[in-house]
């Protein structure tokens, strides 16, 4: 595993790049911050894309339910396996620290009858 961080100028064409290889992954979304202690927004559901908007400095999260909008995020890193994104950690301007988690979802056996 190798943990990198992504410079803010990098992001749109990173998310772009990667996201083609996101599809079909589950995602779990975690919120920490001395204000709200840690709170679990989404358990692995899945993933419909992650794109960062330079323009109103959004990074958007968008999973099965829920749209989570990270605004004036400040730093990305990312923890990759390969060229495979396990997760990553974003902290916004408001010292949130946003941990997105993706996996494979789990294949199950078809029912024998």
């Amino acid at each position: 595993m190798t943990i990198a961080k992504i410079d803010k100028p990098n992001w749109h064409d990173y998310f772009g790049r990667i996201s083609k290889t996101l599809v079909g992954k589950n995602a779990e979304l975690e919120v920490d911050a001395l204000e709200i202690g840690s709170q679990l927004e989404a358990d692995w559901v899945p993933l419909l894309g992650i794109v960062y908007d330079p323009a109103s400095d959004i990074l958007a999260v968008m999973v099965e339910g829920l749209d989570h909008m990270i605004r004036h995020p400040q730093t990305l890193y990312v923890d990759m396996l390969g060229s495979e994104l396990l997760s990553m950690e974003v902290n916004d301007a408001d010292h949130f620290r946003h941990i997105i988690k993706l996996r494979d979802p789990l294949l199950l056996a078809a029912p024998h009858g």
